[in-house]
């Protein structure tokens, strides 16, 4: 009996130590934007001496605006994008991106695979234009702010306008 229980124990670690951490952890952003709670669900992948823009990103292409699982955003209360209203629920988020603006995508389909996008699904699109981020985020990452949503990567930041609905 002491064996199996020594056994199980050295099974269980080394099976911890093999255990590796992901390369584009689960990552979530909340915050109110007037009374509405905003959450944002997505893994964060690391820029790791990529050309992210342009490169690992390509221009032109639809963008799961992160890693693995689409990300997705809830609101808990209607709310206004970009001047234009979306209800509350939970939305897979994409980005459109180029060189001068995105496209930003709010698509009615929330739980699936990243690549799974189907333009027939979108609830809202709305144009932002990106700009220089004031420092290099190694890491993806998305803030609530009291303006809206903001996405970082690397060295560029793409300000989404989030009101509360009238």
């Amino acid at each position: 009996m002491c064996m199996l229980l020594l056994g199980m124990l050295l099974s269980f670690s080394v099976y911890a130590q093999d255990a590796k951490p992901k390369a584009s952890p689960a990552a979530t952003a909340t915050g109110k934007i007037g009374d509405a709670t905003v959450t944002v669900n997505y893994s964060s992948p690391s820029v790791k001496d990529r050309n992210i823009w342009g490169g690992l990103v390509p221009y032109g292409q639809v963008w799961r605006s992160g890693a693995n699982e689409a990300t997705t955003v809830t609101f808990d209360k209607d709310v206004m994008v970009e001047g234009q209203k979306l209800a509350a629920g939970t939305y897979s988020f994409y980005t459109l991106p180029s060189e001068e603006d995105w496209t930003v995508i709010f698509n009615k389909k929330a739980k699936q695979w990243g690549t799974q996008y189907d333009e027939k699904e979108d609830a809202l699109r709305v144009k932002v234009t990106p700009r220089k981020s004031g420092q290099m985020n190694e890491r993806l990452k998305y803030d609530v702010t009291e303006d809206g949503l903001l996405l970082s990567w690397e060295n560029m930041e793409v300000p989404v306008k989030i009101t509360a609905s009238k």
